[in-house]
């Protein structure tokens, strides 16, 4: 059964809406052509993230995501995504955004990713911005 699961390591953290979260990133995944298989996303530290980007990226720098895709077949998802709490609360001021919105932000970049998009070049991160707004604008919660 497809699945979009919600962990925390070394934080407490509890994810508001969880229901209505599921299933916007689920129809955000589907929208693109996609199907869902399994999806965990780990609420963390700022200092398990690095160890998880040092350890598996071989990058020494704070991160608010890193995604895993863990797919053996085309056109369907499996795959970890890790977000630092820290980073999010961070972040959310930083831009004047509630965290809320920041952290559903992250979320679903993390889910385009999974979907091929990339964000390494000023194209393709404008790409992957446009298609964030859009999905955080599906949002009925």
């Amino acid at each position: 059964m497809p699945a979009i699961t919600f962990f925390e390591e070394g934080i407490s953290y509890k994810l508001k809406n969880k229901t209505a979260v599921r299933k916007w990133l689920t129809d955000t995944i589907v929208a693109e052509g996609f199907k869902l298989n399994e999806l965990n996303y780990i609420f963390c530290s700022d200092e398990y993230l690095l160890q998880i980007n040092q350890q598996y990226l071989d990058h020494d720098t704070y991160t608010d995501i890193i995604t895993f895709d863990n797919s053996e077949e085309e056109g369907i998802i499996v795959g970890d995504i890790f977000i630092s709490i820290e980073r999010i609360k961070e972040n959310a001021a930083k831009f004047s955004v509630t965290e809320a919105q920041e952290l559903h932000r992250v979320m679903v970049h993390g889910a385009l990713h999974l979907l091929g998009y990339k964000d390494k070049s000023a194209a393709d991160k404008k790409k992957m911005t446009l298609k964030e707004d859009h999905y955080l604008a599906e949002r009925s919660f």
